[in-house]
């Protein structure tokens, strides 16, 4: 008799499609001598005003340990500069150089043409629930109601 495939759980299809766009991102970026890490950080900072350190992590959804180093790296590359915040003496604004916003302008190119290339291949209505779904995964997660004691 013959088995009937598996059909693949949420997870499995969450992770694997995550990790098929980190590959591309990062061979995009690799064309360039960056990483995807580091066009997600150029995307996240105010290209105008700056942004506090602190607020990047949370932003980006990154630990501050790999934060930190990409910060670094990213500094040692001339792509931003650290300047104090005005309104917190205590704190830092993570600034572009002008090398940072042209680099920038690249990673959102590449955020975009991503984009534009699954709106060409899937129907409006496909992508509304996708949404909804990735929305809903959110919403339960954050509300504690897929492992909550019964």
């Amino acid at each position: 008799m013959e088995e009937k495939p598996k059909e693949k759980t949420i997870d499995y299809l969450l992770r694997s499609t995550w990790m098929n766009v980190t590959k591309m991102y990062n061979e995009e970026a690799g064309k360039i001598g960056s990483t995807m890490a580091t066009g997600f950080a150029l995307i996240s900072i105010d290209p105008e005003n700056g942004t506090p350190s602190t607020a990047l992590g949370p932003k980006m959804g990154m630990e501050a340990t790999s934060l930190s180093r990409t910060l670094k790296s990213m500094e040692k590359k001339g792509l931003i500069e650290r300047k104090p915040n005005p309104e917190d003496g205590r704190g830092v604004l993570i600034h572009l150089t002008p090398f940072g916003q042209q680099m920038r302008e690249f990673s959102k190119s590449v955020v975009l043409g991503f984009d534009e290339a699954v709106k060409k291949n899937v129907t409006p209505e496909e992508l509304r629930t996708f949404k909804k779904v990735a929305e809903t995964i959110t919403e339960l997660i954050n509300s504690k109601k897929i492992y909550e004691s019964k």
